[in-house]
């Protein structure tokens, strides 16, 4: 396929010491290469407001201090092995590609002006657990930043961006989202629409999409499924699991998010089932 004018030259990786730690930095180092990219990583913590200083005889200045170096460190070790594991070159002076480190620290109400000047934002997947990615930092970059994210799954992906999948139902947060994706797109080697209907949101069919599509040079595949529940996500990761797929195009969130955490969506479907990285915008 033709090559996009457009590259995802600036990546910024949000490192913290979780369960997905060595999946965000191996998929930043797959676009990377893709790329050419320089790829940042920066320690970022929860806000002062979500911390509980359980004594506070210790003294929440020097207590804050202490654990923000300790945390700093760790992620630096995480970000560093992580690009030697992929083989990223960390030695600035040798050109792009290259990995860099921040060492300031950035908390998740800061992630939205830290990351507006990147071209795309590279974060674990949100979970439950103690050791999971936090969902205060994803929404931090998906509603804040204005920029795409790619959400890696908690194992190291192989490949990013050989066989794509759309999800498209037609917003305007996934025409978004494509439109932020058209170098990926313009990379791959299949990709595949999924129109699931009937769609909730009015707007242009996914062969249309593809017809705009062909016209940039990307070759696309249209493939419509009839709904078969409220939540469209399992038939995506279905869909995605079918075509082989090694990367999901999906829009943020078209319902509400309080709605979507109540009665569930495709969204919160696949932030919770997805064994892929996932590219999204909002």
């Amino acid at each position: 396929m033709g090559e996009g004018l457009a590259a995802m030259k600036s990546i910024l990786v949000l490192v913290e010491d979780h369960s997905c730690i060595g999946s965000t930095v191996q998929a930043a180092a797959l676009v990377g290469r893709t790329f050419g990219s320089t790829i940042e990583g920066v320690p970022i913590v929860p806000d002062i407001s979500d911390i509980v200083v359980a004594d506070i005889s210790i003294g929440a200045t020097v207590f804050d201090a202490r654990t923000r170096q300790v945390l700093t460190d760790r992620a630096s070790r995480h970000f560093a092995a992580g690009m030697e594991a992929a083989g990223y070159p960390c030695d600035a002076e040798r050109g792009e590609p290259v990995a860099l480190w921040s060492s300031k620290m950035t908390s998740d109400g800061a992630i939205g002006g830290a990351g507006r000047v990147y071209d795309l934002i590279v974060l674990g997947k949100p979970g439950s657990g103690a050791h999971d990615p936090r969902q205060a930092s994803f929404e931090a970059a998906l509603f804040e930043t204005g920029r795409p994210i790619l959400i890696a799954p908690p194992t190291p992906p192989s490949k990013l961006g050989e066989t794509i999948l759309i999800a498209w139902n037609r917003s305007s947060e996934t025409a978004r989202t494509v439109a932020l994706a058209m170098p990926l797109l313009h990379r791959a080697k299949r990709v595949v629409i999924l129109t699931i209907e009937v769609s909730t949101v009015p707007g242009p069919s996914g062969s249309l999409l593809a017809t705009s599509l062909e016209r940039n040079g990307i070759e696309a595949e249209h493939s419509t499924v009839e709904r078969r529940s409220a939540n469209e996500g399992p038939a995506i990761l279905d869909k995605a699991a079918a075509i082989n797929a090694d990367l999901i195009i999906k829009g943020g969130y078209t319902q509400s998010r309080l709605r979507q955490m109540i009665f569930g969506g495709a969204t919160s479907h696949i932030l919770a089932h997805s064994n892929l990285p996932v590219f999204m915008a909002h």
